[in-house]
């Protein structure tokens, strides 16, 4: 199952290349833009890779939306506000609640990579930093 879905996340990246950007960063993240469709009602759906360097974190933020994802490399802990402390390693899924704080930490010695989705308000930034 795993091969599968890294054969369709390989084959959908290399069918975006021309629309792959990077995305806003916290020091600790880099967020690589797949694809962004608008799904209307002033909606869009964005998906992309995030890349969290070992020891490093996403900082507190949230989104505009619900963000789901599928752990590919690595191992971190996701920190929803409100919830204990998630465990991630490759294989994992997760689920963040729009408008809720949530940090992730690498707690390995390679880079984390997450495939995210997000249905987010469109015209929004993908992410803000929580205050």
């Amino acid at each position: 199952m795993k091969t599968r879905f890294r054969f369709a996340a390989a084959a959908a990246i290399a069918m975006l290349v021309g629309v792959t950007t990077t995305l806003a960063q916290a020091p600790g993240i880099k967020r690589t833009l797949l694809q962004r469709v608008d799904i209307g009602n002033n909606v869009e759906v964005i998906m992309g890779l995030a890349e969290i360097a070992p020891g490093g974190s996403t900082g507190p933020h949230t989104h505009f939306g619900t963000e789901t994802g599928y752990a590919m490399e690595g191992n971190s802990v996701l920190e929803v506000e409100g919830e204990a402390p998630k465990a991630l390693k490759a294989g994992d899924s997760y689920v963040i609640p729009a408008g809720k704080v949530h940090d992730a930490k690498n707690t390995g010695s390679a880079p984390a990579k997450v495939l995210a989705v997000y249905a987010v308000q469109k015209g929004k930034p993908l992410a803000t930093p929580a205050k």
